[in-house]
């Protein structure tokens, strides 16, 4: 099973599932059929609608008209959705950089652009075939545009990581809490996790004076309180910076 390391902004490394051929056919497919679903109701509105009853080449004209956001579709969708279509929300699926760097509107434009050799000219065997034959499972637009298809179904708990759950007004307590590295920070939510888990106050005693000598912090706050809101607070000023 090929998987794909992604580093986040927060030097956390996320290990994602690459994916192959089975869901992206069926995202595939469902996409097609909600292009042919719409552009089955623009034919009949075209040919039931008085206001459209002209000659053939009237209607025709506005037929083309109608339908010309089916043509852009998938670019469009996967710009607006970051890296979706519909058929892809559905199977749990998205197209990211693979170097882990937010994807761009040209990235999506390009692996668009080459669905033409991947699915369309040669009937999809060369999308298939260099899917089949890629270390990264990446077809020919992919490639080219430095990105490949991943799993998003969700797989790591945020208590795995050092990123903490903060609302949106959180008011940070210790602005020198940046003194702290995302090692450091990893280390004591680990110790913080098990030693709360196992009711072991006396290193949570001892986490909550360590963390206070190195960064000169007097506190009336219990162990818990404290090293929860350290925690936090480095969150938000991280993710802030």
């Amino acid at each position: 099973m090929g998987k794909l390391a992604i580093n986040t902004a927060q030097n956390v490394n996320l290990d994602y599932k690459l994916i192959g051929l089975g869901e992206r056919f069926v995202a595939f497919l469902i996409d097609g059929i909600i292009l042919i679903t719409y552009i089955t109701i623009m034919e009949n509105i075209v040919a039931l609608s008085e206001i459209f009853d002209a000659d053939g080449w009237t209607q025709r004209g506005f037929l083309g008209l109608f339908i010309l956001p089916a043509f852009f579709y998938s670019v469009l969708c996967h710009i607006i959705f970051g890296g979706q279509t519909i058929g892809k929300m559905i199977m749990k699926i998205k197209v990211v950089r693979i170097d882990g760097s937010p994807t761009e509107w040209y990235n999506f434009f390009v692996r668009w652009m080459l669905r033409i050799v991947d699915i369309w000219i040669f009937s999809p065997s060369i999308g298939i075939l260099t899917i089949l034959l890629s270390d990264k499972k990446q077809r020919l637009g992919d490639a080219a545009a430095g990105t490949v298809v991943i799993s998003v179904k969700k797989k790591h708990k945020i208590s795995s990581t050092i990123l903490e759950d903060i609302s949106e007004d959180y008011q940070p307590v210790y602005s020198n809490v940046t003194q702290l590295s995302d090692k450091d920070v990893r280390i004591i939510k680990e110790a913080y996790n098990i030693s709360k888990k196992n009711n072991d106050f006396k290193t949570l005693t001892l986490l909550k004076n360590k963390i206070c000598d190195t960064l000169g912090i007097e506190t009336n706050q219990y162990d818990v309180q404290f090293i929860d809101t350290i925690l936090k607070d480095y969150n938000f000023y991280t993710q802030n910076m």
